[in-house]
């Protein structure tokens, strides 16, 4: 599996499956995978009904891992099981939604399933392809583990609590209350979540003038900016120009941006260090600060950033 398969470049957009055009084939159908999903736990049943709440909404705060199955599908009585116990390991960093390819055919076809069993995931809104078969448990954990290094790099970082399936879900309050979280952040948060990534940046430097130490506003900001300048990126055209031109600084920075967005930061991170090196200058200043501005999208406390402190120390010096 390479990094690049992660990319939302491409990737399908689920929007027009907001409001179905009529009500499910059928419900209630316990998954051919492995029974219906248990109460507490982070596995829940999608259908059409339901798509745009479980999948599309949930996917803002936690990514979504679906599971497309039928229930003459005998390999996906193999990996269901498999899928659903690694899901609960990760407790609420994600959540899995079980979809019968053929009660859901609409959503099937908007997601161009071909064969089962197939397994993506949604990040905001945005189908990321992940692998198609029976695959081991071994590299299903790698799949997700890679999975939710994109969503951080895309801003995904949030958590669930267990899903509880066995009772019909209430509304969470009444048009009057408040929203929850931080109303600081709604602005930037309301424009992250329509992809309006500019509008985004603006409302997080606005949080920080008037309140320049606020730490969860500068790895908004960060992160915003770097959603802002990949999504008009061409990842092949990047890159070839990247391998073209290793001490054009410019292409670098564009490739470090498309290495960090696709959850590979120790990538990106050599590839502005070993810069620095070949740089000078204002030049050299400005893949510096760039480097820093990843170091703050991803936490100052990971340890991949403290690595690449070191190195981009040494390599000033």
């Amino acid at each position: 599996m390479t990094s690049e398969s992660f990319t939302r470049r491409g990737a399908i957009d689920l929007s027009s499956l907001a409001r179905p055009a009529a009500p499910p084939p059928s419900a209630g159908q316990a998954p051919g995978g492995g029974g219906p999903a248990g109460s507490g736990s982070y596995v829940i049943d999608v259908t059409e009904e339901n798509f745009q709440q479980e999948v599309v909404e949930r996917s803002v705060n936690v990514p979504v891992v679906i599971d497309f199955w039928a229930d003459w599908c005998e390999p996906c009585k193999q990996l269901s099981p498999i899928l659903e116990r690694l899901t609960d390991e990760y407790a609420g960093r994600l959540v899995l939604a079980k979809i019968d390819i053929e009660a859901n055919q609409r959503i099937a076809q908007a997601a161009n399933v071909q064969s089962i069993p197939l397994v993506v995931a949604v990040i905001r809104g945005q189908i990321v392809p992940l692998f198609q078969g029976a695959l081991p448990e071994a590299q299903v954990r790698q799949y997700f583990s890679e999975l939710l290094r994109v969503a951080e790099a895309n801003g995904v970082t949030g958590t669930t609590e267990p899903i509880n399936v066995a009772e019909p879900q209430e509304p969470s309050g009444t048009e009057d209350e408040e929203p929850e979280g931080d109303p600081r952040y709604f602005e930037a948060e309301d424009a992250l979540n329509r992809g309006d990534f500019d509008a985004a940046v603006k409302a997080f430097e606005t949080v920080l003038d008037n309140a320049p130490a606020d730490a969860i506003a500068k790895v908004g900001l960060a992160q915003a900016k770097l959603l802002a300048r990949v999504q008009h990126l061409n990842p092949e055209e990047s890159r070839a120009a990247a391998a073209a031109k290793p001490d054009d600084a410019q292409a670098q920075l564009a490739a470090a941006d498309l290495d960090f967005a696709a959850g590979n930061a120790d990538a990106a991170f050599a590839r502005l260090v070993n810069t620095v090196r070949r740089t000078a200058g204002d030049e050299r200043n400005a893949v510096r600060l760039h480097l820093l501005e990843l170091f703050e999208a991803l936490g100052v406390d990971d340890p991949r950033v403290k690595k690449a402190r070191l190195a981009l120390s040494t390599a000033l010096f």
